[in-house]
């Protein structure tokens, strides 16, 4: 089969994580803080620093702002709890994947690995490395804009500086979120106390007549939401890694219950003091909101902002490979992928070859000029997933009554957040319908394509191929089919 045996390859049986055998299988090593941490550190990228002003922009007044901001957080915890019961009904990794697969079969789950795999999360990955890596290069280049070439280099080594930190070890890459989770929300302290400090010695002139000129119409405030649930995108990131948490029954749910409500407050307290020291039409035209802030309150000690937003970006690299790592190495363990991408390092114990493939794809997005239309296009696609998956969870409480749930949530909410989902699919469509939205349409059932030809019906030239390049991949990774765990 062109396989080796982990007991084989295996000469003590131990990891070099810890000293007590183990099976050859992703273990469980993140424990609540970390779970907190890779929601908190993923949801909050750079974009509440940078440009806040999506809101704003349709509503064009602070309060009307201020309320979406919050109700965004609402609708967020909302879909995370939906998330939080089907986690700990259907304890596997891999984010949508397995739930997709359990309420309507292979095929719309292959089309969400398809589409996340290829697209969404490796553009995503290498979109924020590259806001990363200009937040590094500016100062450098006082007074003119760096070269795209250093922009580029810059953002692919930070890449490949994350996939070998999540490579080498699942508590390595764990450390790491803590930090600079914990850096992030330093600089969000150090923001939101100045702003009360600000509101406190009589700066509220911008919140006077808040309502005042405010456009409430329809279509201002379905697009207003749709930019501030696309700030709180990341609420599902633990669900990724369901197989490597600790007490998944009680860590997931409560990191979820913590995490969010935590984002949340953290968006309207830092919007709250963006707007002491800056009107909105000032806070619309900043190109960087945050460092304007740092620039007019915390002279002459404002350089700590764009450094601990390029920490807080990282933080978001970070989390981002660590979970979309679980969803390839999940589809290639179901057959929807190459199989050597669930392969587990024998000696590392992480999903090395599929960190490895995500980096790689990630650092190909890096080369072409502009990519932010494409995440944009495709970005109707995620909510699409996001919608079918709930829905899931509803169909499921009819069609799989014999699941164990240890987290039943009312079915209000998923009937809600699914009706949303919906709308939030068919919102940018008819409020500015383009072309390159057929296309991502035409892309994610081209993946039907390769689903035939591979997976559904194997031809044999397929894996006579693919079993020589498993095997070499396998020797060059170190990497072993997972074992089941004896437990």
């Amino acid at each position: 089969m062109g396989e080796t045996s982990p007991r084989k390859r295996r000469e003590d049986g131990k990891s070099v994580q810890s000293s007590e055998p183990k099976t050859t299988s992703l273990q469980k090593e993140v424990g609540l803080v970390s779970g907190i941490s890779i929601i908190v550190g993923t949801i909050i990228g750079s974009g509440i620093f940078i440009s806040p002003k999506s809101v704003l922009s349709n509503t064009e007044a602070v309060g009307p702002c201020l309320i979406i901001w919050a109700v965004c957080g609402v609708l967020a915890t909302l879909g995370a709890l939906c998330f939080a019961e089907l986690g700990t009904t259907i304890t596997k990794s891999g984010g949508e994947y397995p739930y997709l697969m359990e309420a309507y079969g292979p095929v719309p789950a292959y089309l969400f690995s398809w589409a996340s795999l290829m697209v969404t999360k490796p553009s995503s990955f290498a979109i924020i490395c590259l806001t990363f890596s200009e937040y590094v290069a500016v100062p450098f280049y006082s007074g003119c804009k760096p070269p795209a070439v250093v922009i580029k280099c810059l953002a692919a080594a930070a890449i490949l500086l994350i996939v070998v930190v999540n490579s080498l070890s699942v508590r390595l890459g764990s450390y790491v979120q803590n930090f600079f989770t914990a850096a992030k929300l330093v600089i969000v302290a150090i923001i939101v106390i100045s702003g009360f400090v600000l509101l406190a010695q009589g700066n509220t002139k911008n919140f006077e007549n808040s309502f005042e000129g405010a456009d409430v119409s329809v279509g201002a405030i379905s697009l207003a939401f749709y930019n501030g649930l696309w700030a709180y995108d990341g609420w599902n990131q633990l669900n990724y890694i369901t197989e490597e948490l600790r007490n998944p029954y009680r860590n997931l749910p409560l990191a979820i219950v913590i995490g969010i409500p935590l984002v949340t407050v953290c968006y309207i307290l830092m919007n709250v003091s963006y707007f002491t020291v800056m009107t909105p039409t000032e806070l619309l035209q900043s190109q960087a909101v945050a460092v304007t802030f740092g620039d007019r309150v915390l002279y002459p000690a404002s350089w700590v902002v764009p450094l601990f937003v390029a920490f807080s970006t990282l933080g978001a690299a970070n989390g981002s490979c660590f979970t979309a790592g679980r969803l390839i190495y999940v589809a290639g363990r179901e057959g929807h992928m190459l199989k050597v991408l669930s392969y587990v390092s024998v000696k590392r114990l992480t999903p090395a070859p599929a960190i490895i493939f995500h980096g790689i794809v990630a650092i190909i997005y890096i080369i072409p000029g502009d990519i932010n239309s494409l995440v944009n296009y495709f970005s109707f696609a995620s909510w699409l997933f996001y919608g079918l998956t709930i829905l899931g969870l509803i169909v499921m409480r009819f069609t799989r009554k014999e699941l164990e749930r240890p987290i039943r949530v009312p079915i209000a909410i998923p009937v809600v957040v699914t009706l949303i989902s919906l709308f939030l699919v068919l919102a940018p469509i008819i409020s500015a319908p383009a072309w390159e939205y057929l296309y991502c349409a035409l892309f994610m059932l081209g993946g039907l394509l390769f689903y035939f030809l591979f997976v559904y019906y194997k031809f044999g030239w397929a894996q006579r191929i693919s079993r020589p390049v498993t095997m070499h991949l396998q020797m060059l990774m170190e990497a072993v089919p997972p074992e089941e765990d004896p437990q």
